[in-house]
């Protein structure tokens, strides 16, 4: 057994601070800066060992893409400047407890990108107290122990996206420095109710991309300060009715890419500072009145790729001042529900791109060259445009009495017309006098008119009968 001493000067300053001097050469393979606290860069060396040595006073340590495969307890020697140690994408697959023993000032460790690492030991972090950032991404780690990062206790951020957690760490209950955490594309398939307790101090939470089926009530309630969310492409179908109840410092809600089907009005009520709000790509046909009347504070909507045919006035009334409204790839009903939408999209140009599914005499259409005739002041559905086009302000039965004879007689002109060319073009009938097609035409015309004029004075004796004959028109 034997121990190696380190030898470092150093120059005692004012006031009792020490100045780290480096006594030691830069590492074969590496370059390091000459400022004080230098820089040593070792990254794409093709390294399978890490150096004997380093630079005692270096501040930062690049080992990024190498092929690293084994840290050793102590594996760094004393570093008491480093504050960034990188070994993002090598080939480590086992990390002694105590590796990063003699890194007492260290704030940021990156190890993404080890996909042998599969698991970790509860010390592996022993001794680095100040350890402000940890990177832990695409490492291939199914679980972390509980109690691993229980000398962590200045941690605020936590990469350990694209691993292949089933649930949510419990590690990180009650880390309550916790500012950023990011959980995006693992397996997490539900949100317990003790999931995310005691991180009241966090602002960032991202478990998009996941498998998240289940959120417990009450499962966000410890977010206080939570300011943005991302839930996107997931697995959920309904949501609690109070699930973000508390969360009044929101601005950011990512619900995209799920399986929702209509949106509670209970589900935003405490979204007071919500600026950003996904709801896309989901399958929602229904949006409750008041679903949106307490975020009076929201600029932007997604509401686009869904299965919503309309959206009533009633329910965005009470924000009616929203900045961005995206409501493309949905099956809208053209019909007079979205006539104040038409208006908005003129007035405020912050909406567009509103293609119309229905009804058939508007389906292609965007909703901006729909036209809406008016009767009696009141909106007239485009569906029924055919009958009411060409009707003034003032329609009465007199004027719909009068449609129907015109259309009665054009019906009949074009029957005699059909008629007399009939002959010819069959070439089986005799050709008779002119004067005979004149006489029997008419005569045949002018009875079949005073049979439907005196039917139609019958009609008007019958204002009910009348009506029906004109509807079924």
């Amino acid at each position: 057994m034997f121990v190696t001493v380190i030898a470092v000067s150093f120059l005692m300053l004012p006031h009792g601070v020490a100045l780290w001097a480096c006594t030691r050469s830069c590492p074969p393979s590496c370059t390091c800066t000459q400022e004080k606290s230098c820089t040593v860069l070792c990254d794409r060396a093709n390294m399978v060992e890490l150096p004997a040595e380093f630079p005692c006073e270096a501040s930062s340590i690049n080992l990024e893409k190498n092929s690293l495969k084994f840290l050793a307890e102590r594996a760094f020697g004393t570093l008491p400047s480093l504050k960034s140690l990188s070994l993002d994408h090598n080939n480590i697959s086992f990390i002694t407890p105590g590796a990063f023993k003699g890194l007492p000032n260290l704030l940021e460790l990156k190890m993404a990108h080890n996909e042998y690492i599969r698991y970790l030991h509860t010390r592996t972090f022993t001794s680095l107290k100040r350890l402000v950032r940890l990177d832990l991404s695409d490492c291939n780690l199914f679980n972390m122990p509980d109690r691993i990062f229980l000398e962590q206790i200045s941690l605020k951020e936590l990469l350990c996206f694209q691993n292949n957690f089933r649930r949510i760490p419990g590690a990180i209950r009650g880390m309550e420095n916790l500012t950023h955490i990011y959980l995006e594309r693992n397996k997490i398939e539900a949100v317990a109710y003790n999931s995310l307790l005691g991180l009241s101090n966090l602002k960032y939470l991202n478990l998009q991309d996941n498998r998240i089926s289940v959120i417990h009530d009450e499962a966000f309630k410890d977010l206080r300060r939570l300011e943005n969310f991302y839930l996107n492409d997931n697995l959920l179908a309904e949501l609690p009715q109070q699930s973000f109840k508390g969360l009044n410092r929101l601005k950011m809600l990512n619900l995209g890419g799920n399986l929702l089907t209509n949106v509670s009005k209970n589900w935003f009520g405490d979204l007071v500072e919500l600026e950003v709000l996904y709801l896309d790509r989901n399958r929602l046909s229904f949006i409750e009145v008041g679903a949106f009347e307490n975020l009076t504070s929201l600029m932007t909507l997604h509401l686009n790729s869904n299965n919503l045919t309309t959206l009533p006035f009633t329910v965005f009334q009470p924000i009616y001042f929203i900045g961005r409204l995206y409501l493309f790839r949905n099956p809208w009903e053209c019909n007079c529900e979205l006539e104040w939408l038409k208006e908005w999209m003129e007035s405020y140009k912050l909406v567009r791109d509103i293609p119309c599914t229905s009804p058939s005499s508007v389906a292609g259409l965007d909703l901006s060259e729909v036209m809406y005739a008016r009767l009696n002041g009141t909106c007239v559905d485009p569906a029924e445009l055919n009958l009411t086009t060409a009707i003034p302000d003032y329609p009465t039965t007199e004027n719909k009495f009068n449609s129907l004879i015109s259309k009665l007689l054009h019906q009949e002109l074009r029957e005699e017309m059909g008629n007399s060319t009939e002959g010819p073009r069959n070439g089986t009938l005799l050709e008779p006098a002119e004067g005979q097609v004149s006489s029997a035409h008419r005569s045949s015309s002018a009875g079949k008119i005073l049979h439907l004029l005196l039917a139609c004075l019958f009609f008007l004796q019958a204002p009910a009968s009348l009506s029906s004959l004109i509807n079924a028109s």
